[in-house]
């Protein structure tokens, strides 16, 4: 009786891994997503609590150091200004030559913008929650960025709020391109030890590419990796050393630091791919 007391733990955790093995798929599917949609609510209040955190923080700040962030804030939108004028001119030379050569026009994305709820990095996955899902027609795969380039991917969505799996993340995967250097290389993520700057890998990279770390090479995306645009910032190669095959070469990837303190993000939602989920939508309306 003592050793069967003893057992017991383990006998009922057996127990419930057999019956959980033979439950099946679309119960064990609907447990999951109602457990988590039980939680978001409480993932969202966490970053409510801190954005009325940093409020009361700021409300503590003396007027000096207020009327300074406004001078600054004024000329940081100055600046942007300027940026959006040269991008409405170039967008309209973009239009001009696109009707002169008779050229199909690039695609076009929707950017909708999301505070970070929460944050989940550890040594085997890199994710953060944000706090739009299926009420901002956030859709699976769509690609996250940040005014510094890459942030990740969207892996899965939910009622109000989606999860983002990092460029950081073990396994992430894309298409990229080397500055100034046309051919394709392909950018993986990998584990990073806990408190180190997050790092990843380029695979793929030809022989005529090479570095130091006193002079880097910029990695970006590439036009193949469908759905980011192309020349976003991902990081910064800084070694490489010969690959598996003999010929290409591997290199070790800078990531920025700015990824594990992420306030705001965007996700990139192209308008093809939404008006095809508002026609899907209208569709199952009517045949409701």
């Amino acid at each position: 009786m003592k050793l069967l007391r003893q057992l017991k733990p383990i006998l009922v955790l057996l127990l419930f891994l057999a019956i959980w093995a033979l439950t099946p798929v679309v119960i064990k599917r609907f447990g999951q997503d109602a457990f988590y949609e039980f939680q978001a609510p409480i993932i969202a209040a966490q970053g409510y609590a801190k954005d009325l955190q940093t409020y009361w923080a700021l409300r503590t700040r003396s007027d000096n150091e207020l009327i300074e962030a406004g001078r600054d804030l004024s000329r940081l939108n100055a600046r942007y200004q300027v940026a959006q004028q040269e991008n409405q001119t170039k967008e309209a030379e973009i239009a001009r030559l696109e009707s002169l050569l008779n050229l199909p026009s690039r695609p076009e994305f929707r950017y909708e913008v999301a505070r970070v709820a929460q944050r989940d990095i550890s040594a085997w996955w890199h994710q953060m929650i944000i706090r739009k899902g299926k009420n901002y027609d956030i859709p699976v795969g769509a690609a996250v960025i940040y005014n510094g380039g890459v942030v990740g991917r969207i892996r899965e969505v939910h009622a109000y709020t989606a999860t983002v799996e990092l460029v950081s993340s073990p396994g992430f995967r894309m298409a990229a391109n080397v500055v100034g250097e046309a051919a394709p290389v392909t950018y993986l993520g990998v584990v990073n030890p806990p408190f180190s700057p997050p790092r990843g890998e380029a695979l793929n990279v030809p022989p005529t590419i090479t570095v130091t770390p006193a002079e880097p090479r910029k990695l970006v995306s590439s036009e193949l990796g469908g759905i980011f645009p192309a020349g976003l910032t991902i990081g910064e190669i800084t070694a490489l050393e010969p690959g598996s095959d003999g010929y290409f070469q591997k290199g070790s990837v800078r990531l920025s630091p700015q990824l594990s303190a992420l306030r705001e993000v965007a996700v990139v939602i192209p308008f093809e791919q939404e008006l095809t989920a508002q026609h899907e939508s209208a569709e199952a309306d009517d045949g409701g």
